[in-house]
């Protein structure tokens, strides 16, 4: 039997992720010491793109569970010198019940999932972080309900959260508004999927008016840092600030998956303001990959 991959929200149907989202609320606020599912088993986590909350959340779950998780680096592993992944794929999937990968290349991670006989995760890739939009929309639950019917304002790099944000709007079936400066779309092809669930505004002012989410990341990503000064010029108007916030609904909430720059893509008064809710957006991490591992390893 095929082992159950979570590669992108794609991966679940809209039941399913429903489902993960409530029993990640259910763990987090119902944590019994007792419960180890997970134990005797082991997480292979390989981290190509450094990282504080993927690699925290993953651990710790895995600990609260009884379980326990290998941290391997390009430069702790043959990955790093030439081995091909196909081979890698197979022989760490004989050792360990499930891998997760942080990596620049999503082809990286789907041919992982090809060859591997243990349930592969996608911890980041350059086009998709589906592990991220479980904790956001498991905070938005938490918060205000299902998201279904709601409008979700997108504003800045139509970078792999965009992606992602676009994959749970179609899932989940709310209106996803998305600004972005010309030349840093989505990708047209994961858009021309979603249909009707995307659209396009010229301004982010626009894209704001009457959102239910406003939702942003940093102008330059992990690996773009030679871009920054170009990026900050094409971005100039696309700053999530009061004036932003405003145009949503009163009860709007604001997300950033982190770690963010005061000043550029969100103001500080934003940021940590009373709509904010970035940082238990972070702690659900924890919470939303407890519920996946328990998922993908207990069920396949």
């Amino acid at each position: 039997m095929n082992p159950r991959h979570f590669i992108s929200l794609l991966d679940l149907s809209g039941d399913e992720l429903r489902g993960l989202i409530r029993r990640a609320i259910e763990l987090k606020n119902h944590r019994d010491p007792d419960y180890q599912p997970l134990k005797g088993r082991v997480l292979a986590m390989i981290f190509e793109k450094s990282s504080t909350r993927t690699r925290i959340s993953f651990e710790a779950g895995m600990g609260h569970f009884g379980g326990s998780a290998l941290f391997l680096s390009p430069r702790d592993t043959q990955l790093g010198r030439g081995e091909p992944l196909r081979d890698s794929a197979k022989v760490i999937s004989s050792m360990v019940d499930c891998i997760m990968l942080r990596t620049d290349k999503h082809g990286t991670v789907t041919t992982f999932a090809e060859h591997s006989s243990v349930p592969v995760i996608n911890g980041l890739t350059d086009e998709q972080h589906p592990c991220q939009l479980l904790a956001d929309m498991q905070t938005y639950f938490e918060l205000r309900g299902d998201i279904q019917g709601k409008t979700v304002a997108w504003i800045g790099d139509g970078n792999n959260m965009c992606h992602s944000y676009i994959h749970a709007a179609m899932r989940l079936g709310f209106a996803l508004n998305i600004a972005c400066p010309a030349g840093y779309r989505p990708s047209p092809a994961i858009v021309d999927e979603a249909g009707e669930c995307v659209r396009f505004f010229d301004t982010a002012l626009a894209a704001a008016k009457d959102a239910d989410l406003v939702v942003t990341d940093v102008w330059a990503s992990m690996g773009q840092e030679e871009e920054q000064k170009l990026r900050e010029v094409a971005f100039k108007g696309y700053q999530v600030n009061a004036s932003i916030m405003q145009k949503a609904k009163s009860d709007a909430l604001f997300m950033h998956c982190l770690p963010a720059h005061r000043g550029e893509e969100v103001s500080g008064e934003v940021i940590d303001g009373l709509q904010s809710v970035v940082f238990q957006e972070a702690e659900n991490r924890l919470h939303a990959q407890k519920a996946l591992l328990e998922f993908l390893i207990c069920k396949k």
